[in-house]
């Protein structure tokens, strides 16, 4: 209704949390209400909305937050049970600009391009990592402003088709906005901008470490075909999500691609297996990765990750340079040691609503931001390094970019009765990248 204050109510926040919550494993996603003056007048913004799991309805809503003058109108997902969910988790926030009438809620592979082509201005991609590609590729084509969730794809063809959509988006003005939400992150720009300014002297090593417990996953029901059974547990195949080191630890790896001014390593060594995530429902995703990336002039990046239950759980970063380190994850949360001192005590954000703050600012100024290259960049890091880990080989950046590797079907080939192979788990020293 034109006129009416809509603020979020703290019943209607509290379901929503338990729903995104649900959806992602438990991973509670920041809300921030809004205080706004819904206009509905010619310069709405329309927002459609492709993958309505956990984290897309929690993108919509903070789509929502970030402009007063902004409706969703349209959504799509292969599942209609997401879809309706979602639907109506974010009515009940947004009673008033949560306008997706029934000819706009689209059901179906092809569910992301009805979204493209119903009218909206801005399109947020939430859907598994392996659609990544062809959606952001028809976004931009279609001349959609786009939030894309990390990672942007799961193999390196796929990285070359967001690099292009990047470029493209560029030259036609639009605004490409990361899911890598670290770089929204208050704490962390004043960190890295110290550690790209000089204060910790040149870099020598950076190590990240993310240590975690298991994630959700969903048994067999009556009725579902092979391919739904994959769909609703796509984190367990590489064809469907990267791996974890991909799906997951790409935002560990796009901070040690942060602090290296994006700049590729030279290559990659590492090591990965499955120890404890040995059932078949997990597919053929790995539970533990430890990678060393070189870089020029000696510089060497280490990641370790692992999700495996009853172990102990850090999530660090810490980067060595000459006159100090840097650190993310001690005791103070992000400080500097070494001869320039510093800890954080600014204004803390909700990275993901910054995210989307920035985003509609920029449409709404004329400034396009567009992340496209260091995301893609970030995404390609974690490629890599599960190609030397799965290869049990040292695989240089120009071998992996250049990788003609395709990991899923072609986009018009997914259907319901679709078996997709590669549910072998991958064999260091046997499993080949080329």
């Amino acid at each position: 209704m034109k006129g009416r204050e809509e603020t979020p109510s703290k019943t209607s926040r509290r379901k929503f949390m338990q729903y995104t919550g649900a959806m992602i494993g438990g991973m509670a996603l920041p809300i921030t209400p809004l205080q706004s003056v819904f206009a509905g007048n010619n310069n709405t913004l329309k927002i459609g909305l492709i993958g309505c799991g956990g984290r897309g309805a929690g993108a919509a809503s903070q789509a929502l937050a970030a402009d007063p003058n902004s409706v969703l109108t349209a959504m799509g997902d292969v599942f209609s049970d997401r879809l309706d969910e979602s639907l109506v988790a974010l009515q009940e926030l947004y009673p008033n600009r949560v306008k997706v009438n029934k000819g706009d809620r689209y059901i179906g592979f092809d569910a992301y391009q009805k979204v493209i082509n119903s009218g909206v201005d801005i399109v947020l991609l939430a859907t598994p990592p392996a659609f990544r590609p062809d959606h952001m590729a028809a976004a931009v084509e279609a001349g959609k402003h786009t939030f894309c969730e990390k990672p942007v794809a799961i193999d390196a063809p796929g990285v070359r088709k967001v690099l292009a959509a990047a470029k493209r988006a560029k030259e036609k003005n639009l605004s490409v906005v990361s899911g890598l939400c670290f770089r929204y992150d208050n704490p962390k720009r004043e960190l890295f901008s110290k550690v790209l300014g000089g204060e910790i002297g040149e870099i020598k090593t950076i190590s990240t470490i993310r240590n975690g417990g298991p994630l959700w996953s969903k048994p067999m029901q009556p009725g579902w075909t092979d391919m739904e059974y994959r769909l609703r547990n796509w984190l367990y195949y590489t064809w469907l999500s990267g791996d974890f080191i991909t799906e997951m630890m790409v935002h560990s790896l796009d901070m040690m691609a942060w602090a290296m001014g994006d700049k590729p390593p030279l290559k990659a060594t590492g090591t990965g297996g499955r120890q404890v995530r040995v059932e078949e429902i997990y597919g053929n995703a790995y539970d533990h990765f430890a990678i060393e990336y070189e870089y020029e002039h000696g510089v060497r990046g280490y990641h370790f990750s692992r999700q495996q239950d009853g172990c102990s759980n850090v999530n660090k970063v810490e980067i060595a340079g000459t006159l100090g380190n840097a650190l993310i994850g001690g005791a103070s949360g992000h400080e500097i040691t070494g001869k320039s001192k510093w800890a954080f005590e600014g204004k803390r954000n909700d990275m993901y609503q910054t995210e989307h703050d920035e985003l509609f600012a920029s449409i709404r100024n004329n400034k396009p931001i567009n992340n496209g290259e260091w995301m893609a960049t970030s995404t390609m890091l974690a490629i890599l390094g599960r190609m030397a880990a799965y290869t049990g080989q040292t695989i240089t950046w120009d071998e992996a970019i250049n990788s003609n590797q395709v990991l899923g079907p072609p986009a018009d080939q997914y259907s319901w009765d679709l078996k997709w192979p590669g549910k072998e788990v991958a064999r260091p020293g046997i499993t080949r990248l080329f």
